[in-house]
């Protein structure tokens, strides 16, 4: 087994990051960045980090600015918003990897919220290939239809009568997502509001997907309680010059009863999705 080392990261406004690097024990093949899920601490994705690493590949993991690890005091003061996590988070972890990884291959394996804030990140032209996994747009009329009611009621009265009177998102306690910076629940919501999604922010927003180049591979789920095929294929059309793979992988392929939005990171999988559908895509 593989013990990560803690590194402590800026990204570039003073404010700390938490990030865990898990190094190969021979010659490293390349590289790989995971990003998290809105509201996932670094911590779920241990078990999948220290299996890649195991096969020869630097992982790092981190908590964006105001979770997990990286919440330094009060959520009320933290000053964020989605695109800083993008901008600023994820821009200054990727230059520490891509330091680290020199000449050797780097991957982008962005889980939910992590395969669609790619655009926004300094730096992105340096990965060889980005994984979005049970990722889409979050549209509230595209969501699946268990959760449609939910999301209305959550993007229509819950958050924006809790979260001013609050100074932050109490996902913990009302068990939806978890607590987020007051700056990243209003923006999502804007997005999850507008039928572009992100899009509906203006123009430049549009102009930021379609200059992404990277290759993409989006592993998305049949049983996904969250993101429907809608979905997924909507925020793959946000890419518009990107090279895209798109792989819609049913339970009953795995032999399993659930996949679902956090299935893939789960160990059960290793064999079934990181050894079938992950591994290859590294080459």
């Amino acid at each position: 087994m593989i013990t990560p080392h803690p590194r402590d990261l800026d990204n570039a406004q003073g404010q700390s990051l938490a990030s865990l690097w898990y190094q190969p024990l021979g010659e490293m093949r390349g590289a790989a960045l995971i990003v998290p899920a809105m509201g996932v601490e670094q911590r779920f994705y241990a078990a999948f980090a220290g299996w890649l690493a195991e096969r020869g590949y630097l992982v790092v993991t981190f908590d964006y600015h105001g979770m997990g690890q990286s919440r330094r005091g009060s959520l009320r003061e933290v000053k964020a918003n989605v695109v800083d996590w993008g901008r600023l988070d994820c821009s200054a972890v990727l230059s520490a990897v891509a330091e680290a990884a020199g000449d050797k291959p780097l991957y982008w394996i962005g889980h939910s919220l992590g395969g669609q804030i790619l655009p926004f990140v300094d730096g992105r032209a340096r990965i060889t290939r980005a994984f979005s996994i049970a990722s889409g747009s979050g549209y509230w009329r595209d969501n699946t239809a268990g959760l449609r009611s939910r999301a209305w009621l959550l993007w229509h009265l819950i958050a924006p009568v809790v979260t001013p009177l609050l100074g932050y998102f109490p996902g913990r306690r009302l068990g939806i997502v978890g607590d987020l910076p007051r700056g990243v629940i209003e923006q999502w919501r804007r997005w999850c509001l507008h039928p572009q999604y992100a899009l509906g922010e203006g123009e430049q927003m549009r102009i930021r997907y379609s200059a992404v180049h990277t290759p993409i591979v989006s592993l998305s789920f049949t049983d996904d309680e969250m993101m429907s095929q809608r979905s997924t294929e909507a925020l793959l059309g946000f890419y518009q010059s990107a090279p895209k793979v798109n792989r819609r992988i049913a339970p009953e392929q795995l032999g399993v009863k659930r996949i679902g939005h956090f299935g893939f990171f789960r160990p059960q999988f290793a064999e079934s999705l990181w050894e079938r559908y992950l591994l290859p895509e590294l080459g």
